[in-house]
């Protein structure tokens, strides 16, 4: 049966600092907010969540980490889930599935009450806009928004996205995160990325 419920176990450190959530499979990275208000939807399918560091989660996001109806068999009606008393309690294998984990990258901002469907990957950088339903994978840096969500822009030329990705700043120890985060409120040009790899490179 469904299992629909915010996430409110306590969070269990790792030594990747990562948080683990209980029977709820999420994985969150650090300095990551709003994670706490996400609405989890699964139905046992063993599908896992995982939300990179420094990421900004709107409030009334939900991950649908399962619960697909089977398109591929003669009815969409969950047999063995739901009125079993008169419709048979036998489990039903198969029904409902999952189109696999969620992955969102780092850095990532995704707007009010967006639905993240299972199986999609969220690449670091991008952004959802509000209300989307995201159904495919977004690549870096890109903005998507809509019902299916489509792309409708890149952040920043190629250029500039190769060398942010490069830079992974949201891997950095926190030091030298503090040290460089004036520059990361800026509009990134190659010279400015460049500026900030020295620093990096400076504090290391």
């Amino acid at each position: 049966m469904m299992t629909h419920k915010r996430k409110q176990a306590v969070p269990d450190p790792t030594k990747d600092r990562i948080r683990k959530f209980g029977e709820s499979k999420m994985f969150v990275g650090r300095f990551t907010y709003g994670d706490n208000k996400i609405v989890v939807r699964q139905w046992g399918e063993g599908a896992s969540a995982t939300i990179g560091s420094f990421c900004s989660i709107a409030d009334g996001v939900v991950f649908m980490l399962g619960g697909n109806h089977r398109v591929d068999w003669i009815t969409t009606f969950p047999f063995g889930h739901i009125f079993r008393t008169k419709l048979g309690k036998e489990s039903v294998s198969g029904h409902p599935t999952t189109r696999g984990d969620i992955v969102v990258g780092h850095d990532v901002w995704i707007g009010e009450n967006s639905v993240v469907m299972s199986g999609v990957q969220i690449g670091n950088g991008a952004v959802v806009a509000a209300e989307s339903v995201v159904t495919n994978d977004i690549a870096p840096y890109e903005i998507w928004g809509g019902n299916p969500a489509r792309k409708i822009k890149d952040r920043f030329d190629p250029e500039i996205v190769d060398a942010l990705l490069q830079l992974s700043w949201w891997e950095l120890e926190l030091d030298t995160i503090r040290k460089i985060s004036p520059k990361l409120l800026t509009a990134p040009t190659l010279e400015g990325i460049a500026e900030i790899a020295q620093m990096i490179k400076a504090a290391s």
